[in-house]
């Protein structure tokens, strides 16, 4: 953990770089650090997966924007961040805030073209079974 998954519908894919959104994600979630400096998540831990959806249905299809000048259906962005408990509500603000951020930038040219909606959503919880296994922590570990 954590993981952020990207669902998105696959009209939009052709007018963003969605690997180098998982990019920049993946960097942000490594860099931030929580009120006593220290990295919030573990290097070897930040996992970020994007998934088109081949079909999909977005508010009315599309009718009222065609109605204001524009054309094509509506596009849709859903970013699920799941983590571990135990960080603080300020760090977790901080999280979202840093994320939104990154995503509003990548999609700023495109939420000025077309209609989409983007949704961020942070979640944790108690796991009821909590396997891990990697051979990439041991990449970050400080000696």
């Amino acid at each position: 953990m954590p993981h952020l998954v990207i669902l998105y519908t696959a009209n939009i894919e052709a007018q963003v770089d969605v690997a180098a959104l998982c990019r920049e994600l993946a960097d942000t979630m490594v860099s931030i650090k929580d009120e006593q400096a220290k990295q919030v998540f573990p290097t070897g831990g930040v996992r970020v997966l994007a998934y088109p959806a081949k079909y999909h249905a977005v508010a009315d299809g599309g009718a009222a924007g065609k109605a204001a000048g524009c054309s094509g259906d509506y596009g849709f962005v859903y970013l699920n961040l799941r983590m571990a408990r135990g960080r603080g509500d300020s760090v977790k603000q901080h999280i979202g805030k840093a994320l939104e951020n990154v995503v509003m930038e990548h999609l700023r040219t495109l939420l000025e073209r077309e209609h989409i909606g983007i949704t961020l959503q942070i979640d944790e919880g108690q796991e009821v079974f909590d396997a891990k296994n990697s051979s990439l922590h041991p990449l970050f570990r400080k000696n």
